[in-house]
């Protein structure tokens, strides 16, 4: 059963649950932000995610993401990086105290940091937002119900030069495929949001620029020669 998460018990659950690392990594300087808006769409709890234009420049073009970017030397840490990058992305204004608490960083194959910031923005219609046409071609919300079936979750398997290099989440049949490290960042927040009822798909997550290697709980059977009937393989 999904957990009542925006109730105000479940609220400050979450808020006590992140209020060590987010003391922590608010004090520490980072190279990126993104908010993780958690809302209420037709009464349902939802995660809310951006498609990145695809008239911008760069590798990451065209993907899914949560609103964000990289920090500003005017920024006073990373939730206001975070709450700034969303107002210019999609005209959402987050107030500060919305703000539940900071997720685990990512680190992106640059090993640049990228910090996670979790926020309440209540209830929401995504086709009410007026997204910035330069930095945004689409805004849509995945329900948490539909993030937490297991017929919506797979695993990426990448790949270099023909060789495994490493496996991250990626969840699916919703209206874009949400993979990458957005998709790690939504595994941290199922894990916060429904303890119990989200069962990572691999044994260990990592990346990138942070220690180890996630492997999926079945053995690869060839490097880059397998991947879960809802994953797939990915040349980097």
């Amino acid at each position: 059963m999904l957990p009542d998460c925006l109730s105000a018990e479940g609220e400050l659950r979450c808020r006590r649950l992140l209020a060590g690392a987010t003391a922590r990594l608010r004090a520490r300087p980072a190279s990126a932000a993104v908010l993780v808006p958690l809302c209420s769409v037709r009464g349902v709890p939802a995660l809310l995610y951006t498609l990145r234009s695809s008239r911008l420049t760069g590798r990451h073009k065209g993907d899914v993401s949560f609103p964000g970017g990289k920090c500003d030397p005017a920024d006073q840490d990373v939730v206001h990086t975070a709450l700034r990058e969303t107002q210019e992305e999609l005209g959402l204004a987050v107030p500060e105290e919305h703000v539940w608490g900071l997720l685990q960083p990512v680190y992106d194959p640059q090993k640049a940091t990228v910090v996670p910031v979790l926020a309440g923005v209540g209830p929401l219609d995504p086709q009410s937002l007026r997204p910035n046409s330069e930095e945004v071609d689409e805004v849509f919300a995945l329900p948490l119900a539909h993030l937490l079936q297991t017929q919506n979750q797979g695993y990426t398997h990448f790949c270099q030069r023909g060789h495994f290099r490493y496996t991250l989440p990626v969840f699916l049949h919703g209206p874009h495929r949400v993979w990458g490290l957005t998709a790690v960042i939504t595994e941290f927040a199922l894990q916060l949001l429904a303890p119990g009822t989200y069962q990572p798909r691999l044994a260990g997550l990592s990346w990138p620029g942070a220690e180890g290697l996630a492997h999926p709980q079945q053995p690869l059977v060839s490097p880059c020669q397998a991947s879960s009937t809802s994953g797939l393989n990915k040349g980097l």
